[in-house]
């Protein structure tokens, strides 16, 4: 039996979840980007209580490392470790944009396209990666500046499915058939099976020398907006 904690303030919506391998037990958002933080640990207590679970039970704690919100990652990065090192358990990061394209699969369930996750950055950037529904990166994450030509090699051949925040600007600009907007946030499923593949792999990281993936230097909840 695996029992893992998945925390997510990456974005602006938060979620966490206990999980019991792969099937979660019970789960919790906060839509206020600014009450991230003191959402956190009042959450996680009551999921505990709820789930009947002492804290000492948990075999692991999950967390999305990045990108996204400069802020989010660092609340939910500081609990992740400070959770793993008092209870002598591994911390698992994964990365936020494979989080959400798993979540579109999920919700499309087409093994035919590809998946481009977009988190909102500042003005035209954002940030973006493309999958195929096995999760093998097709364009690795990168912070992107978009523009009407963007993706257009691909989108020769392929389908799209974007999601995330930053999709609303790159629609008001982006005329091809092949090029799907889906309104999909992360999902505490996803998360959840990604978080126990990399428990039954023993893919920990190291909780004194990781840090949030922020791919630029700074970015701060306030250019989510």
């Amino acid at each position: 039996m695996a029992l893992i904690l998945n925390i997510d303030t990456a974005t602006e919506i938060a979620s966490i979840s206990i999980s019991e391998k792969d099937m979660i037990i019970h789960s919790a958002t906060n839509t206020n980007q600014k009450d991230h933080a003191s959402f956190l640990q009042p959450a996680i207590k009551d999921l505990l209580k709820k789930s009947h679970l002492p804290i000492n039970k948990l075999n692991a704690v999950a967390i999305t490392a990045g990108p996204g919100s400069y802020t989010g990652l660092r609340v939910g990065m500081a609990s992740a470790k400070g959770l793993c090192y008092a209870l002598n358990i591994p911390m698992i990061t994964l990365n936020t944009l494979e989080v959400m394209a798993l979540s579109t699969f999920k919700q499309t369930e087409d093994k035919s396209a590809l998946y481009c996750p977009m988190i909102d950055a500042k003005r035209m950037e954002v940030f973006t990666a493309v999958y195929d529904y096995q999760l093998i990166q097709i364009i690795e994450p990168c912070a992107m500046v978009l523009s009407d030509k963007s993706f257009n090699d691909t989108l020769q051949t392929n389908k799209i499915y974007f999601s995330g925040s930053g999709i609303k600007k790159f629609k008001e600009i982006k005329d091809n058939k092949r090029a799907v907007f889906l309104d999909t946030k992360i999902g505490s499923d996803a998360m959840a099976q990604l978080s126990y593949k990399s428990y039954l792999k023993k893919h920990f990281a190291d909780i004194y020398t990781s840090s949030p993936d922020y791919l630029k230097e700074f970015y701060t909840a306030s250019k989510l907006e």
